[in-house]
C-alpha cells in the first residue's frame, strides 16, 4: 500500500516548508495535513478553590508543558496570587523554561530544566529536597512524574488547572488518510470519540511515547509505527524510516 495521505494530530508547524514534516513531503512525494484533535480548556477559579489548595504554600513548581505553564499564572492572575519572586521552577525541557520568560524574569539561580526526561528531571529536583513542589496539570496527564516524586519521597500536590478535551473533528474525511499520527492517549479517546464506527483495516498507525502507544492497543489498533527509539529519536524520522522500508518492499 502506497501511503500518499497523512494525517498529523497536532497544529501545524509556523514554518512547515522548512520543518521536518516539509522535507518529509517533498523527498517522498506525500501530502501531510495537520489537525489537533485535541483541546484545551481553563479550569476557573471558581472550581479551582474547591481542591482547596494554597499555591502560596508551595515553593517551587513543576512545569511538564506550555499549557502548564500558561494555565498556572493564568489561575494566579484570577485568584489574585501574587507569585512571590523566591519561586523556583522546574521543567521538563529547556523549550518550557525559556517560555517562562512571558511570565517571571529568567534566572538561573530560581528556573531549571532537564533534557526532557523524567529521570533527569528527578535529579534536579532531589538537589532541592527541602522545597514543597506543586505539579500543575490536566484532569488528563500522564503518570510517570507523579509516580517517580511519590517513590522517592518528593513532597508535591497536583494541581488540576486545565482539561483535555476532544477537539470537533466533523469536518474531517478520515478516509481521505493512509496514515495518522498520535501523540498523547487523549488523541486516541478524540478519534474514538468522534468516529466511533472507525475501523483501521490498512490505515497505518503511529504513537509518540509509551502511553500513546499503550493507548493505541487498549483501544484494539495495530501499532505500526513507535517513537522514540535508537534509530529514530523523533517522530519525523521514524516516519521516514517506514516509508523507505515500504519503498524497499517494491
Amino acid at each position: 500500500m502506497k501511503i500518499k495521505n497523512i494525517l498529523i494530530t497536532q497544529p501545524k508547524p509556523v514554518e512547515f516548508e522548512k520543518s521536518p514534516y516539509g522535507e518529509l513531503a517533498r523527498k517522498f512525494n506525500v501530502s501531510i495535513d495537520f489537525h489537533e484533535f485535541i483541546k484545551i480548556e481553563g479550569i476557573q477559579a471558581k472550581e479551582f478553590r474547591k481542591d482547596r489548595i494554597n499555591i502560596l504554600d508551595y515553593s517551587a513548581v513543576i512545569f511538564t508543558s506550555r499549557n502548564a505553564v500558561d494555565h498556572f499564572f493564568r489561575i494566579c492572575k484570577e485568584m489574585r496570587v501574587e507569585v512571590p519572586d523566591s519561586m523556583k521552577y522546574f521543567s521538563i525541557s529547556e523549550s518550557t523554561a525559556y517560555y517562562l520568560q512571558k511570565y517571571v524574569q529568567y534566572r538561573k539561580r530560581k528556573v531549571f530544566h532537564s533534557k526532557e526526561n523524567s529521570a533527569n528531571l528527578l535529579e534536579l529536583v532531589k538537589k532541592h529536597k527541602g522545597e514543597k513542589f506543586l505539579l500543575p496539570c490536566s484532569d488528563i496527564h500522564k503518570l510517570d512524574i507523579p509516580k517517580m516524586l511519590e517513590d522517592n519521597k518528593i513532597p508535591y500536590k497536583k494541581a488540576v488547572i486545565y482539561r483535555t478535551l476532544a477537539s470537533d473533528l466533523s469536518r474531517i474525511d478520515i478516509s481521505h488518510y493512509d496514515m495518522f499520527i498520535f501523540f498523547s492517549p487523549s488523541g486516541i479517546a478524540s478519534l474514538k470519540k468522534n468516529f466511533p464506527k472507525f475501523k483501521q483495516n490498512n490505515t497505518v498507525i503511529g504513537a509518540f511515547g509509551p502511553t500513546t502507544a499503550k493507548a493505541v492497543t487498549d483501544a484494539g489498533l495495530h501499532l505500526n509505527i513507535s517513537a522514540p527509539s535508537q534509530v529514530a529519536p523523533s517522530m519525523t524520522m521514524a516516519i521516514e524510516l517506514y516509508l523507505q522500508n515500504e519503498m524497499k518492499k517494491k
